[in-house]
C-alpha cells in the first residue's frame, strides 16, 4: 500500500512539481493550498509525513505545524518545511514547533525525496 503524503502550498506550480516527483517516486499525494485548507483535509486518515510551505495566505507553515501537534490523530506526523526562508528565526520557529526538517527552495527533487524516505517508516 502507497504511503500518502500531504504537500501544503499556496504555489499551484509547486504543488505540481512536488506531486510529481512524490508520485513518481510511489507516494499517494494530497495536496492543500494553504494551512487552513490542510487542516479541513486532515480528517483521520492516515498521513505518513506533511511537506508545508513557511509563508501562505490564511495560515503560514508555522502555525500549521503548531495545530497539527496538538491533533491527537496527527501529533506524531513528520513535517517538512519548504520554503524560500533561510533565517535561523524561522528555522529555530520551525523546530520549536515541530518541523522535522527544512528544504530551502528551490530544491531538487531528489533532496525532497531522499528527506521523505528518511521520514516515512515503514
Amino acid at each position: 500500500m502507497a504511503k500518502t503524503i500531504m504537500i501544503v502550498d499556496d504555489s499551484t506550480s509547486l504543488r505540481q512539481v512536488v506531486g510529481i516527483a512524490l508520485r513518481s517516486a510511489g507516494y499517494d499525494v494530497v495536496e492543500a493550498c494553504d494551512g487552513k485548507d490542510a487542516l479541513a483535509k486532515l480528517t483521520g486518515q492516515k498521513v505518513h509525513l506533511i511537506v508545508s510551505d513557511v509563508n501562505m495566505p490564511n495560515m503560514d507553515g508555522i502555525s500549521l505545524v503548531r495545530a497539527i501537534k496538538q491533533t491527537s490523530a496527527y501529533k506524531f506526523t513528520p513535517i517538512v518545511m519548504l520554503t524560500t526562508e533561510t533565517t535561523d528565526e524561522k528555522k529555530r520557529a520551525g523546530q520549536e514547533a515541530g518541523a522535522k526538517a527544512w528544504v530551502v527552495k528551490p530544491f531538487r527533487p531528489e533532496q525532497l525525496l531522499a528527506v521523505a524516505q528518511k521520514l516515512v517508516l515503514p
